[in-house]
C-alpha cells in the first residue's frame, strides 16, 4: 500500500514528538533555569518584562551548555518562524520571541504543535515540492518537504538535548 511523503512526514513528527512528551510531561520549574556548566546560556528577565535568551551572532567557541530554558525558547523561536514561512506570513524577527517563563513553556509548544498538525494536514505534492522558504531561504535545491525534515530532525534533536539535561539534573539531586 503506497504511503504519501506527507504521510511519511507526519508520521516521523508523531514520533518524535511522543518522544519529546516523555519529557514535556515530567519536566518541573526548576528544571528549566538549571544551569549544568559554568559556561552556559540560559534565558533572562529585560528591563520590559520579557525573558529573552543568550545570544551571540557568530557561534563561539567553546559553544556554551544551554539551559533547558533556553532550548525551549530556541524551538519555539525556529518552529514559530517555519510556521511564519509556510503559511506564507512575514517571519518574526529572533528578537521578537520572548520566552514565556517555565510555567508556560510547554503549553506554548504544545500550541506550536498543534498549528504545525494544522499546516501539515493541509499541504499536498505540490505544496511539498515548492521551494523551502526556509531555513535554505529559497534555496530551489531544498524544497517544502525538505523543511519539514528538517523541523522533524531539530526537534528530534532538542528534545533529546532536553532530555538528558533533565536526567542530569536529577540524577545530581
Amino acid at each position: 500500500m503506497p504511503v504519501s511523503r506527507r504521510d511519511v512526514l507526519q508520521w516521523q513528527f508523531d514520533l518524535t514528538w511522543s518522544l519529546f512528551e516523555y519529557h514535556l510531561e515530567r519536566l518541573e520549574s526548576a528544571d528549566f533555569l538549571w544551569e549544568p556548566a559554568a559556561h552556559c546560556w540560559t534565558v533572562r528577565p529585560t528591563d520590559d518584562g520579557r525573558s529573552m535568551p543568550d545570544w551571540a551572532d557568530a557561534e563561539p567557541d567553546p559553544v556554551p551548555v544551554p539551559t533547558i530554558g533556553w532550548i525551549t525558547w530556541h524551538i519555539g523561536w525556529w518552529w514559530t518562524v517555519a510556521l511564519d514561512h509556510v503559511q506564507g506570513r512575514p517571519p518574526r524577527e529572533r528578537t521578537e520571541i520572548a520566552w514565556p517563563g517555565g510555567d508556560k513553556a510547554v503549553a506554548w509548544l504544545r500550541d506550536l504543535r498543534t498549528e504545525w498538525l494544522e499546516v501539515l494536514a493541509r499541504l499536498d505534492d505540490a505544496d511539498l515540492d515548492g521551494t523551502a522558504p526556509f531555513p535554505w531561504q529559497g534555496d530551489p535545491a531544498h524544497t517544502v518537504a525538505h523543511m519539514l525534515a528538517w523541523v522533524n530532525a531539530e526537534l528530534m534533536k532538542n528534545a533529546a538535548e532536553i532530555g538528558q539535561l533533565r536526567l542530569m539534573r536529577h540524577a545530581r539531586g
